[in-house]
């Protein structure tokens, strides 16, 4: 994600500089040609047409932003039930026989968390996961479709380890499971922005709609820019292609790209948080590339 205050133009200008350069090209082909061979163009049917576009690239826009928000709202819930598992665990394992587990329980969050990213992103897992969790009790995990609920179910099965120890009363063990299915929650609600693009029609409509409006735009306005028609032409199809643009961008939110949700470091606050709850030494926070994205 961009988190510098002010737009880069580069990035603006890689996302459309392909398209607009054609239609710059198509721009000045058909001035040429209106100088050479006179012709008149209605313009109001171009005028209805951008005008229609336009509500339609913006209904379009908010829905892929609307996707977006809550990809982000529902990994601040994530953030927010890893604090609560693991202020659950030092508060209700303060045991010393129980040391153990409490680690266990935390380092299998940090490392759900992050398998969950790079499930998301469709990332290889077992390295992530490895970096958390000892070889054998990562394999259980691994061997199965879904790495980040495997790694869910067995901190169910340690919550109820302790319970059968007795270092938990059911009251406690309850409480913690809960914490557990808004985890789930959480994790089914990316799952299912992950896997359900948007359909078809908003996909493929937008942008056929789009490019025939810039095609046609420099016959209704050639009569009246003139000389001004590649400049003028140019500049109103780059509005057009920008929202077109920022509806592909952001209609997947966890895609590893510089527009989308930062992942990484999200997993990151989550990790030092849950470390240092324990108790342990946690890594720095996440800062941004020399662009200015935070991954």
């Amino acid at each position: 994600m961009i988190v510098t205050s002010s737009p880069r133009l580069g990035h603006i200008i890689a996302s459309v500089w392909k398209p607009l350069t054609l239609l710059f090209i198509w721009d000045v082909i058909v001035t040429i040609t209106y100088y050479l061979l006179p012709f008149t163009a209605p313009g109001l049917p171009v005028t209805l047409f951008g005008t229609a576009l336009a509500l339609f690239l913006g209904f379009r826009s908010n829905s892929a932003y609307a996707r977006w928000w809550e990809g982000r709202q529902l990994w601040g819930l994530m953030i927010n039930a890893s604090r609560n598992i693991s202020r659950a665990a030092v508060n209700f394992l303060p045991d010393p026989d129980a040391a153990g587990l409490k680690q266990r329980l935390v380092r299998r969050q940090i490392a759900y968390v992050n398998a969950l990213r790079c499930q998301l992103r469709r990332q290889p897992q077992a390295e992530v996961v490895h970096q958390y969790l000892r070889q054998g009790e990562a394999d259980e995990a691994l061997r199965r479709v879904n790495v980040a609920n495997g790694i869910l179910d067995g901190n169910g099965r340690l919550i109820a380890e302790a319970r059968d120890k007795g270092w938990l009363d059911t009251i406690q063990q309850a409480q913690m499971e809960a914490v557990l299915v808004d985890i789930a929650n959480a994790q089914g609600g990316m799952e299912r922005l992950k896997n359900t693009p948007l359909p078809h029609q908003y996909r493929w409509l937008p942008t056929v709609f789009t490019h025939l409006f810039c095609v046609l735009l420099p016959i209704g306005l050639v009569e009246t820019l003139q000389y001004a028609t590649p400049l003028g032409s140019t500049i109103a199809g780059l509005m057009f292609l920008a929202v077109l643009t920022i509806g592909d961008e952001l209609v997947d939110p966890f895609a590893d790209k510089i527009h989308d949700l930062p992942l990484t470091q999200m997993c990151r606050t989550i990790e030092i948080d849950l470390l240092q709850s324990i108790g342990e030494d946690a890594p720095p926070p996440m800062q941004p590339d020399a662009s200015g994205v935070l991954w």
